[in-house]
């Protein structure tokens, strides 16, 4: 038997359910007929009367050598039996008597005196028509199992469907933070603009100011800015730093830096003064159309800070390395601030490096030092001092990656392979 017959709990192959039920019940008063196969035949006769088929079965079950009862003449049929009521056959007609029935002139395909088929077991009442055969351990456990999983799955399905029905889930609102929803770039562009409008005045010209504020200023707020029309000052550099914006997503405030040139005014002229950086947090607004100022801005101080905790260490210094590659820091250095020919000569092979092609000139090496790492490439920091016009000179610090390379004499050496 498949398994896949025995999980489901299916009979064997061939036989149905109904057969289970297909039981053969005998008629009242009546033996069971046990006349062979060939009876049934549909070309044969028709079914024999309980009396006929005792005799058949008489004449089958009588042992070899002696006739049974009733038997047939050779070559002949056996007569129908009497009818009750029917007149005798000596009385009948004799064009009657000597013409055989039709119905039993009809030949079996076997023949008259052929050999019996097998007969046909008869099923007692509620018998099966297959017989029981021994199931594994195994197949019971995977039948139950899977019919297990089936009602449980069934159960999930149920429990969940009228779940929804009671309760059906809500979407969630998604919930987007006013920093990604706030439109930063535009905001920092108008907050830039607006920021050297505001800082610019002068008295000889008050409607200009006015003019330029309006560009970004929300309408209906006063385009003069809290500006008394006195003075004159000059904003031309901006630069914009962080975009705050609310949880609302609609207002934010952008921190904006701003290079101004203050003047004096002496007599009927003015004088130029200090050329200062100022910061000032720019308000705006977001509308259906841009994005606007929605106010006027406050001044913030500079403060330095000092550096984070958590900055990442340099590392552990090599000191053999630092002194073995001194002088060739300082060729790369002569180099890199002349032209790229001169520095692409002492850089390692593979690498790019472009020189600063005359702003300045090599001054010294104040500092060289070179970290410890891999066989193959190291870390190295450099204090450079650079001669400009004049008697001008700049210390700046540099951080380089070494690359060791190998000559094709075998001689090993460290260079630069990149600057920052």
């Amino acid at each position: 038997m498949s398994w896949w017959r025995t999980v489901l709990n299916l009979p064997p192959k061939g036989e149905h359910w109904s057969d289970q039920r297909r039981t053969k019940r005998p008629g009242k008063g009546r033996p069971q007929s046990t006349a062979p196969e060939w009876w049934a035949h549909p070309g044969g006769p028709v079914s024999p009367t309980p009396r006929q088929a005792q005799g058949v079965a008489a004449q089958y079950a009588a042992p070899q050598g002696q006739p049974p009862q009733n038997q047939a003449p050779p070559g002949g049929v056996m007569a129908p039996p009497r009818r009750p009521g029917g007149r005798p056959s000596e009385e009948a007609p004799q064009e009657q008597r000597g013409r055989t029935p039709e119905r039993l002139k009809q030949r079996s395909p076997h023949g008259a005196h052929a050999a019996p088929g097998p007969v046909r077991e008869v099923l007692e009442p509620g018998q099966t028509p297959w017989s029981t055969e021994p199931e594994s351990s195994f197949s019971t456990w995977a039948r139950r199992f899977f019919r297990g999983l089936v009602v449980v799955v069934l159960l999930l399905a149920a429990i969940s469907g009228i779940r929804s029905w009671i309760a059906p889930n809500k979407t969630p609102e998604t919930v987007v933070s006013g920093q990604s929803s706030f439109p930063s770039a535009e905001a920092s562009a108008v907050a830039t603009r607006y920021a050297v409008s505001y800082l610019t005045w002068d008295e000889s010209n008050p409607d200009a100011r006015p003019a330029q504020i309006g560009l970004d200023l929300a309408a209906g707020l006063d385009s003069r800015a809290g500006w008394n029309g006195r003075g004159k000052q000059t904003a031309d550099v901006a630069y914009p730093g962080e975009v705050k914006a609310d949880s609302n997503g609609i207002t934010a405030v952008v921190d904006v830096r701003v290079r101004v040139y203050t003047f004096t005014k002496q007599g009927k002229s003015w004088a130029a003064g200090p050329i200062t950086w100022q910061r000032i947090s720019v308000p705006v607004a977001r509308t259906a159309s841009r994005v606007v100022v929605s106010g006027p801005p406050t001044f913030v101080p500079d403060l330095r800070a000092p550096l984070p905790s958590n900055m990442p260490d340099a590392g552990t210094p090599d000191d053999e390395l630092t002194t073995a590659t001194e002088k060739d820091a300082e060729a790369f250095f002569s180099a890199y601030a002349e032209s790229d020919n001169k520095v692409s000569a002492v850089t390692a092979p593979g690498s790019t490096i472009r020189s600063l092609n005359g702003a300045v000139k090599f001054g010294e090496l104040k500092d060289w030092q070179v970290y410890t790492g891999n066989d193959d490439e190291r870390r190295a920091t450099a204090a450079v001092t650079w001669n400009g016009a004049g008697d001008t000179t700049l210390d700046q610090t540099y951080t380089l990656t070494l690359r060791r390379t190998v000559a094709t004499d075998g001689a090993q050496r460290w260079q630069v392979a990149a600057v920052g």
